[in-house]
Formats: C-alpha cells, sequence, structure tokens
C-alpha cells in the first residue's frame, strides 16, 4: 500500500506536536492507533484478520483540538478521512442522512485521493501527448495523398524526383515542428488562440436525485441518464495555448490512467487505512433519567444504526462493496449534559479507548499563538505580507493576548482555542481593513499598549465580551 504507516508511535506524536498544543493522552491514543493498524499488517495471515481496530472516544469542550488531531493524523498516514456531526443522521424510516453515507463518502474520497496520485505519476506523458496535439493544430500534418493509376496503362515513370520532393516537404515539417515545440515550452505561443474539441457532458445542466437507497444498490443514475442521451461528446472551443495546454494534459492524464486499478486500490485503502471521525456523539445519547419519549427515542435509533457499521459489515457503494472491520472511528464530544455511559452499551463496547482532553490554560494559548507551524499569528503575519506590510508581534503582547483568551473563555462561555481567532480579529480589525489604502508605513509593532487599549474595555465589560468576543 501507498500510505505511510511506518511512522513510530513516538514520532506521531511528535508531528502532531507540530500542530496541535498539549493533549499528550489523546496523541498518545491516536498514535498507539495508526502504529496497530502498520502491526496488524505485518501480523501472520492467521491473525490478520482477527485484530480489530481499537475505535477511540475524545472528551472534551469545543476548541481543545480533538478535530485537529483526527485530521493531522489522517494527514500523516495518507488515509482516507471524513469528519461527519452525528446528529445529520437519522435512523431507519425517517427522512435524512443514512449511517451508511459516511462509508460511501469516504469511498468517494478514496477514489479522488488515488486517481489525483495516478493522475501525478503520468502528468509527464500526459503533457507530451498534449503538446503533440497541440502541434498538430498549430502545424497540421502533411496530407496523405495517393496517385490514381488507371488500369491499362503504360508503366508509370520513375517517381524517384516525386519522393525526394516528399522526403525534402516532410523533413522542413519536422524541423519547422521542432521549433515551434521549443517555443511552446518557452512560453512564446502562450497568448496564440487555438480551436480545439473539448470532452461536454450531453446534459450539464441536469442533476439528477435517484430515489433513497438506489445508490446503496451501486446503481449511478447521472451515469444512466448520461449514456442514454449519447454520453459524452465533444465541442469546439477557442482558447489561448496555455489554456488548451492544461485542459489537454487532463485530458490525456485520464486517457492514461486506468480506472479499474484505481477503484481497486482505493476499495483495500478504505477498508484497511479508512478513519471516520464522528463528532457530536454526545448528541444522540439519550439523557439520565430522561425516559424513553420524544427525540430520545430517534438518538438511540442512529446509536443502533451506528453499531453495525462500527462493529464490522459491508457497505455498498456504486464502485462494489467496501468492508467496515479494520477502519478506524474515533468520535468525539463535549459530554456536558449526557455521559459516555448514556450511550447505548453495544456502542460503548466498539469504543474501547477513551481520553479526555484538558481545557486549555494561558499557556497553552500562549504557545497556540507561537509555537506551531500554522500558528494564528503566522498567518496573520502571512495576509498582511501579501499587501508588502510587516507585522512584529512583541512578546508582552502575545502573552496579553493569551490572558485574555482565558479570561473571556473563564468568565463568558469556553470556546477552546477559537476564542483566540475573534480576539485577534478585533485587535487587528482596524489594520486589516486600513491597508493598503490608508496604511502609510511598510512595517508596524504590536505591543502590549495596544492590545491593552485596543481589547481592555471589551474584556473588563461582561455584556460586551458577550456580544463582541
Amino acid at each position: 500500500m501507498s500510505f505511510n504507516s511506518e511512522l513510530t508511535p513516538h514520532q506521531i506524536v511528535t508531528e502532531l506536536d507540530r500542530y496541535i498544543i498539549g493533549q499528550r493522552d489523546a496523541k498518545k491514543s491516536v498514535a498507539i492507533a495508526l502504529r496497530n493498524r502498520w502491526r496488524r499488517l505485518n501480523a501472520s495471515l492467521e491473525m490478520r484478520e482477527e485484530i480489530m481496530p481499537n475505535n477511540i472516544i475524545m472528551i472534551g469542550p469545543t476548541g481543545v483540538g480533538k478535530t485537529e488531531i483526527a485530521r493531522r493524523l489522517a494527514k500523516l498516514s495518507g488515509a482516507p478521512f471524513i469528519k461527519v456531526e452525528a446528529t445529520k443522521f437519522t435512523e431507519v424510516g425517517y427522512v435524512g442522512r443514512d449511517v451508511d453515507s459516511m462509508i460511501r463518502d469516504l469511498t468517494d474520497i478514496a477514489i479522488n485521493m488515488v486517481r489525483e496520485e495516478h493522475t501525478e505519476s503520468v502528468q509527464e506523458k500526459a503533457k507530451a501527448h498534449a503538446e503533440d496535439r497541440i502541434l498538430d493544430l498549430l502545424i497540421p500534418p502533411a496530407p496523405v495523398s495517393r496517385p490514381v493509376v488507371p488500369e491499362n496503362t503504360l508503366p508509370a515513370p520513375s517517381t524517384e524526383t516525386g519522393t525526394e520532393s516528399a522526403n525534402d516537404e516532410e523533413s522542413l515539417r519536422n524541423r519547422t515542428r521542432d521549433k515551434f515545440r521549443k517555443k511552446l515550452r518557452a512560453g512564446d505561443l502562450d497568448d496564440r488562440e487555438l480551436e480545439i474539441d473539448v470532452t461536454a457532458d450531453g446534459s450539464p445542466m441536469l442533476q439528477v436525485f435517484g430515489p433513497m437507497g438506489m445508490e446503496e444498490m451501486g446503481v449511478n443514475f447521472q451515469d444512466i441518464l448520461g449514456n442514454l442521451g449519447g454520453g459524452k461528446k465533444s465541442k469546439k472551443r477557442r482558447m489561448p495555448v496555455s489554456e488548451a495546454r492544461e485542459l489537454l494534459t487532463q485530458e490525456e492524464a485520464n486517457k492514461l490512467i486506468d480506472m479499474d486499478k484505481v477503484t481497486k486500490q482505493a476499495l483495500t485503502r478504505v477498508q484497511q487505512a479508512g478513519i471516520v471521525f464522528i463528532d457530536e456523539i454526545d448528541k444522540v445519547a439519550s439523557r439520565s433519567g430522561s425516559g424513553k419519549s420524544g427525540p430520545d427515542v430517534s438518538r438511540e435509533g442512529v446509536q443502533r444504526d451506528l453499531l453495525p457499521i462500527v462493529e464490522g459489515s459491508g457497505v455498498m457503494t456504486k464502485y462494489g462493496m467496501v468492508k467496515t472491520d479494520h477502519i478506524l472511528f474515533i468520535a468525539s464530544g463535549a459530554f456536558h449534559i449526557a455521559k459516555p455511559s448514556d450511550l447505548i452499551p453495544e456502542l460503548q463496547g466498539r469504543f474501547p479507548i477513551r481520553v479526555e482532553l484538558t481545557n486549555l490554560t494561558e499557556d497553552d494559548f500562549y504557545k497556540i499563538l507561537t509555537v506551531p507551524k500554522n500558528a494564528l499569528l503566522k498567518q496573520y503575519q502571512a495576509l498582511l505580507a501579501s499587501e508588502g506590510v510587516t507585522v512584529d508581534f512583541k512578546d508582552e503582547a502575545v502573552k496579553e493576548v493569551a490572558s485574555m483568551a482565558a479570561a473571556v473563555n473563564e468568565e463568558v462561555e469556553n470556546i477552546g482555542a477559537r476564542r483566540l481567532h475573534t480576539i485577534l480579529t478585533t485587535l487587528l480589525e482596524d489594520i486589516l481593513f486600513d491597508v493598503p489604502d490608508a496604511m502609510k508605513d511598510d512595517s508596524f509593532e504590536v505591543d502590549k499598549a495596544m492590545v491593552q487599549e485596543k481589547l481592555s474595555e471589551v474584556v473588563e465589560n461582561r455584556d460586551l465580551s458577550q456580544y463582541i468576543l
């Protein structure tokens, strides 16, 4: 398999540390789960199918890194990944999305992922084919003509002179073609317009919605109606060479890709490496002592529909059957009202690993602003650098922002690291608005005094904090 699963648990945690601050326990749990996949694939054949993934429930408030841990884990392993909200599903018999759709969506993601990899591998060959097609349009090949010799005539005169002339013409054409090829590669012909045949769907404005359940049977109505309407047709379009090169390269790459091979690899990758992140699972848990009436019945229905998917079953997709036995499921929820024990016992048993994520402290906020590769301050610096403006955040200013974020989370509502977005947006609002029109300097500093001037009143006034921050 092409996905990377040879990282050790320590290496996985180190990589996660580059983007996520704290939450050591959660990182350790997902690192072990990822490494166990590699271990299973290298176990003996008789045991390989018996080893089940250790699904995880992450428990913690919003904004502490639950989703980011799962997303980064998938990127790290090159695995197909999908995030779904448990509240969007309904039990069988109700209008809405059924739980099987998460596996179908995951399969679509895997198909696109593998197709992109195959496209990249044939890119050079596709570029060469596209180049030849453009040259054929710029310098059409010589027409093939054969002299018609009437019957019962004298032997034709010698054609040696004609042959030499044809060879000279072909040689001249090849030299011209080589010159144009060099110009094409140098970009000298990018602005020249061409008329090319492009593939177009027979009914581009038609969107087809099939009956509920037809997708599970592997029926694709768009394909069926497309074929009835004559399938894909071509139409002529005029465009610059630069645009034609990209379009023809994509077209040639699609011809070079073996979709059967893509589908086979994608299905294997989903089944052996897929990761499904189920958020807000606490919202489908029945509240303790709430009885069995009203919406709790529907919540329990969703849990019962989730159960066979998580414990391992077959889901029919338009690409074939997908077995969910070895897909890793990571569930998360705040569990403020409901508790993990409020989930039905069978579902609890399918999530044996439980890890609690801690609230973020002032020190965590400071690190989130400065340490990660994609830290918020680095993002704002990059945004303003695109306008030619350099911004320098002083250390005491960063500490003041972290302190204010922690204070507002404690006083108003704890939304974790997302609070930093609201505070920084309020802090830098005037600067982001003034650049580049009213900004005279190409650099400026953000110090503690500026932070206090912009934010102190809002942070200290509880009513303002509720509405602004």
